[in-house]
This record gives C-alpha cells, sequence and structure tokens, in this order.
C-alpha cells in the first residue's frame, strides 16, 4: 500500500484515510488501484484456468478412451446450453468442484458475461476433436477430455472453443475448463 511519504503526494485532493499500523495517510484512490490490480490477478488467474483445456492439447500423451469421451461430450454439450441462454450461475452450479473451488460463483458470473456477451449468439458450434487425458498442466491429475469445437458467434464468425470436462468425485462428467480463441 501506498503512503504519503513523498512531497508530491501531499497536495492530492483525494479523500484519505490513516492507515495501520503507522497511522500514516492512504488515499483512497490507492485503495481502489490495489483492488484494481487484485482484480487484475484474480483475471488473470481465471483466464489461465480457462485455458488449461487450450494448453493440455499439447505434451499429454492420450489414452483411448471412447466411452469416457462421449460420455463427458454429452455433459459438455448440456453445459454449453446453460452458457449459450446466459445461464451463467447455472453453469457455474454443474461444473467440477475443481473449477467451484478455484472461481467463485460472482466472479465466474462477471467474467463469463464479460467474455460472452460481446460475442453475441451462439450460431453454430461442430465438434472439432475430442481427446481423454489423465494429466493436464497445471491441474491435479484424474480424468479429463479436452474438446475443441469450431463455433460460429454473432459477432465473431469463426472461434474455437475448448472446453475441458473431468471426472468429478461424484463420478459424473463436469466442466473443468473453458476457453474461447
Amino acid at each position: 500500500m501506498r503512503v504519503v511519504d513523498a512531497p508530491w503526494r501531499e497536495n492530492r485532493t483525494q479523500e484519505s484515510v490513516r492507515g495501520p499500523p503507522d497511522n500514516r495517510l492512504v488515499y483512497l484512490d490507492d485503495i481502489q488501484d490495489i483492488t484494481k490490480q487484485e482484480d487484475k490477478k484474480m483475471r488473470n488467474y481465471i483466464l489461465a484456468m480457462l485455458a488449461i483445456g487450450f494448453f493440455s492439447i499439447a505434451g499429454c500423451a492420450p489414452k483411448n478412451n471412447p466411452d469416457a469421451e462421449k460420455a463427458a461430450a454429452e455433459s459438455a454439450q448440456a453445459w454449453l446450453e446453460l452458457v449459450d441462454s446466459e445461464k451463467y450461475a447455472e453453469s457455474w452450479e454443474e461444473a467440477a468442484e475443481y473449477f467451484k473451488s478455484v472461481i467463485s460463483k460472482d466472479k465466474w458470473e462477471g467474467t463469463i458475461q464479460a467474455v460472452r456477451k460481446p460475442l453475441g449468439k451462439t450460431i453454430s458450434r461442430e465438434l472439432k476433436s475430442r481427446r481423454y487425458r489423465t494429466s493436464l498442466p497445471g491441474a491435479p491429475d484424474g480424468e479429463y477430455v479436452v474438446i475443441q469445437y469450431k463455433t460460429s458467434f454473432e459477432n465473431k464468425k469463426s472461434a474455437i472453443e475448448t472446453i475441458t470436462p473431468m471426472l468429478d468425485k461424484d463420478g459424473k462428467w463436469r466442466v473443468s475448463g473453458y476457453y474461447i480463441k
């Protein structure tokens, strides 16, 4: 936290408060700057988590598990329908426990709305690939299926959506990552 030690800060007209432990003045706009920095860090962390699916494609030896791929794809499709319908809170509720432990419902709603709203409605979505994995960079070992769709939105004609369902503790496939390129 920045404090008033420098003479050039003395002429500020912003509101200030006394900050512990040394009771020096701390300007409220500095607190807002810190909050913005924390929000930026959280946004970057969220984007990194959402990018797990995208970056997981390289470097992890695939195993063949068609049944897992099929079940995960069905789960992903149902989850994407929630997102397409702007039911962001429900999409968080239906996500994997790992996903929910990384991002709060409020942060998820704000982030996904900021990403998806500008794209407009989904026009089409075509399966590009799906790959079973037991290890992904930055994620705990488990069972994952990395799924890519070639998607067209109202305001973005060509995009690649990467969605990564994982086999959750309850034995159900649930989304653990989502990324749009």
